[in-house]
Order: C-alpha cells, then structure tokens, then sequence
C-alpha cells in the first residue's frame, strides 16, 4: 500500500508558475512509476505526466510539453509537478498518482491522492 498526499495547489493568474508536491508513504516511492492527472468539472480525468522509477523516462501529454515538468526526490518519498505559463484550461483538480508502468492509461495506476485544487484566472 502506498498513500499519496498532494499539496501547493491554489488560485493563480494566467501566465504563473505553480508547483505540486505529492508526498509518498507506505512502500518505497522508488518502486513505483509516478504520475500526474487532472480533473476539470465535467471532464474526464486525463493523464499530464509521468516519471520513471528512477527519474529515467518522462512521458507528457501534448497540452502540457514546455511548459510542465516532473521530478521525483527518492530519498524523500516526494514527487514534483512544475507548472509554468499557466492557461485558464490547466484549472482542474490535479491527482497525483504510483502504478507500476510508465503509461498515460489511468488504469495502470494502482494508488492515487485526493486532489489539490489548481485554479488559473484570466
């Protein structure tokens, strides 16, 4: 079992930068692949990015690519979202997310956060 607790989210304007922080407990975050989804009112939850076990292999969706980033402090149990030049579209419930495949299906992954609320105004 792994428990995921995700924080930094809030209100920011268009054009900011924000930065998640989803901390690991349980097992070793290093055992799993690790990533990030979002969740828009009335949307689907769709996949943002992923990481490798040890930070090798990125995978990102296309609506993010340059402006996103993704990293994992092992030693630490801490996984990052970097969020810049952010779009009134990015608003949405952010998840964070351990599976054991680096993968964009929601379903690979086994143990998911509750949610931060990430917000961006015009």
């Amino acid at each position: 079992q792994v428990q995921l607790v995700e924080s930094g989210g809030g209100l920011v304007q268009a054009g900011d930068s924000l930065r998640l922080s989803c901390a690991a407990s349980g097992h070793t975050a290093s055992n799993y692949v690790m990533g990030w989804f979002r969740q828009a009112p009335g949307k689907e939850r769709e996949f943002v990015l992923a990481i490798g076990r040890l930070g090798v292999g990125v995978v990102y969706a296309d609506s993010v690519r340059g402006r996103f980033t993704i990293s994992r402090d092992n030693a630490n149990n801490m996984v990052y979202l970097q969020m810049s030049s952010l779009k009134p579209e990015d608003t949405a419930v952010y998840y964070c997310a351990a599976g054991q495949l680096l993968s964009i299906r929601k379903n690979v992954y086994s143990y998911w956060g509750s949610g931060t609320q990430v917000t961006v105004s015009p």
